[in-house]
């Protein structure tokens, strides 16, 4: 279960750079050091030693993907990056079955209405955390209309909580 966390814009911004800078650098770090040792110990002082310097990069992209899953994903100098990762997956899976979404928000399917209701919540707080701010005025009316149809039928408007089961009971019986 995915729940939307209050979190300051500019803060997260900063602390996702942060982050993005560490990764990169240690990257970058890697990948030199491994396609030095790779030409030092199997290149040739004047041959091509281009497959080592790629076979070099590629083992510190493991390394670095390693250490990102393994070790960094759950430090809280990461936890900002990670949970960016996690609203956007949400969301993903949420235009996954959208055209069942929408469908069962035209039937008044109260399982369909909390989705698209933190749907609608989960990108705003993406629009603004990412600081792109082109489709608010669309995103907005949607998300206002939908809240007023949601509180006419008697139902909770603050989904700040996605049920994976709210999906799977949305997606369609064959599969």
């Amino acid at each position: 279960m995915f729940e939307i966390q209050p979190m300051d814009p500019a803060t997260f911004r900063q602390q996702t750079r942060r982050s993005t800078v560490i990764i990169a650098v240690l990257f970058l770090a890697l990948a030199m050091l491994f396609s030095s040792v790779a030409v030092a110990l199997f290149g040739e002082p004047d041959g091509d030693n281009l497959r080592f310097n790629v076979g070099g990069v590629f083992a510190a992209f493991l390394l670095t993907a390693a250490l990102l899953r393994g070790r960094f994903w759950h430090q809280t100098w990461m936890a900002p990056a990670v949970y960016s990762w996690r609203l956007k997956r949400s969301l993903m899976s949420i235009t996954n079955v959208m055209h069942q979404v929408t469908a069962g928000v035209q039937r008044s399917d109260p399982t369909a209405m909390k989705v698209l209701r933190f749907y609608h919540l989960g990108l705003q707080q993406m629009h603004d955390l990412d600081g792109n701010s082109s489709d608010h005025g669309q995103l907005h009316q949607e998300l206002d209309e939908h809240k007023a149809r949601m509180q006419a039928l008697g139902l909770d408007v603050d989904q700040k909580c996605l049920d994976p089961q709210w999906l799977e009971a949305l997606k369609p019986a064959g599969r």
